[in-house]
């Protein structure tokens, strides 16, 4: 095998040979090299004694010899995450160091960066990206449990594995906040600026809530393709970032539901009293906005499965019922959720009955008397006055069994409405 003598005497400023590839360190086979960073470069290597494949780290040699900070990052990157266990981060296996070359073995992935899926495939269905970053935010979670914050969170970052399973990455500016850190502040930048939360840039230190801003930064990036804030330069891109709020998600996607926009909007909050506090709380958060928006699909098939008279779709976060009734009438029910928040959120069943005209008023107030489900209301619709028949559930109790008795209650009383009162099927 051929000796791969002085490390730092292989790599200068002006050009850089690769001495691994195809040869044996420590119990590792360098197979080929996979990626080269900052810090280093990654080898898809076996170790030879258990027949593993996996992702060699390599600390650039010179770079060891040039500035000792970068093997502190290094030996910091492989403590921090040989403490973390979970499913959703890379799994470090060993560290170590021979003839000048500090390694780091870590789980091999074999599938793509987030940044790759976006930038080839184009941004994610909304159901999809919030699964990933509810996801990555449990992975985080677990870190800032241990006092860990990541500090340069982003696509490039997030990995997928050949299930689509997303998994947190380089932990290269990775640090543990103790409790005099709580308090201090730095001046020095570590990140990547595009994913960075609006105190770093003004000398706040790196915390779990600024870690939720990248995530923000990402989850903004799955829905739509783009950068909250990108700048011209980076001074404008500070400048936008501290001073200017996020674009609303909605205006550039309004088919993106209600809930997940809001969650968007939170990580992305210029204070970080105000967004989740860690990763933990993000995931929590998530998926309880992930439960609702496929729960009131599911509920309306579970609702409405084997009823041919009712048909529905989906327009953003409001769905469209169109129930068939008697005499060959047709009566078109709305469901969405209400505007308050999450905890107060209410589900809206409701359905255009007719113009509200004055003269409609008494025999409108009448037939209210005598409904079983919801109640008459005036409300502007599409810049007219119309009298609406609404129904509400509390949106956290709400089940397939309300959705069918009030869609149907809602329609027949909708259409009965319109019948008496102007004898007309518009609605």
């Amino acid at each position: 095998m051929k000796d791969l003598g002085d490390p730092a005497a292989l790599v200068t400023d002006c050009q850089w040979e690769d001495p691994i590839t195809g040869q044996d360190l420590h119990v590792y086979r360098c197979q080929s090299l996979i990626g080269r960073g900052g810090m280093g470069m990654v080898y898809l290597a076996t170790h030879r004694d258990l027949g593993r494949q996996c992702a060699l780290k390599i600390l650039l040699p010179h770079l060891a010899e040039r500035d000792p900070e970068y093997v502190q990052r290094f030996l910091h990157e492989g403590r921090a995450v040989a403490t973390l266990n979970h499913p959703n981060i890379v799994t470090a296996h060993a560290i170590g160091e021979e003839r000048g070359y500090r390694f780091l073995e870590m789980e091999l992935i074999s599938g793509r960066a987030l940044s790759h899926v976006v930038r080839e495939d184009g941004p994610l269905m909304p159901l999809h990206a919030t699964s990933l970053i509810a996801q990555i935010a449990s992975g985080l979670g677990t870190a800032h449990v241990k006092g860990i914050i990541h500090q340069d969170l982003k696509l490039e970052n997030i990995l997928l594995t050949a299930t689509g399973i997303p998994k947190i990455a380089d932990f290269g500016l990775a640090k543990r906040i103790n409790a005099d850190e709580k308090q201090a502040t730095s001046h020095n930048l570590a990140g990547t600026p595009n994913y960075m939360a609006p105190e770093l840039f003004q000398g706040a230190a790196a915390s779990a809530t600024s870690d939720i801003y990248s995530l923000g930064v990402c989850f903004f990036v799955l829905l739509t393709g783009q950068l909250p804030h990108r700048g011209s330069n980076f001074n404008s891109l500070i400048q936008d970032v501290t001073t200017k709020p996020a674009p609303s998600i909605r205006d550039l996607c309004p088919d993106i539901p209600l809930e997940i926009a809001e969650c968007v909007s939170l990580m992305l909050d210029k204070s970080p009293a105000n967004r989740f506090q860690n990763g933990y709380m993000a995931a929590l958060f998530l998926n309880a906005v992930l439960g609702q928006v496929q729960n009131i699909e599911a509920m309306l098939h579970e609702a409405f499965a084997d009823n041919s008279l009712v048909t529905w779709k989906r327009k953003g976060h409001q769905y469209i019922v169109k129930v068939r009734q008697s005499e060959e009438r047709k009566q078109t029910v709305f469901i969405e959720p209400s505007d308050h928040q999450m905890h107060e959120r209410l589900l809206l069943i409701y359905s255009t009955c007719c113009d509200a005209q004055p003269e409609y008023y008494e025999e409108a107030l009448r037939l209210n008397a005598e409904i079983s489900h919801g109640g008459i209301s005036i409300r502007e619709v599409n810049g007219e006055t119309k009298f609406v028949m609404v129904d509400t559930f509390p949106r956290s109790t709400v089940d397939a069994e309300d959705i069918r008795k009030s869609v149907v209650a809602v329609a027949q009383h909708a259409d009965d409405v319109e019948k008496k009162l102007t004898g007309h099927d518009l609605h």
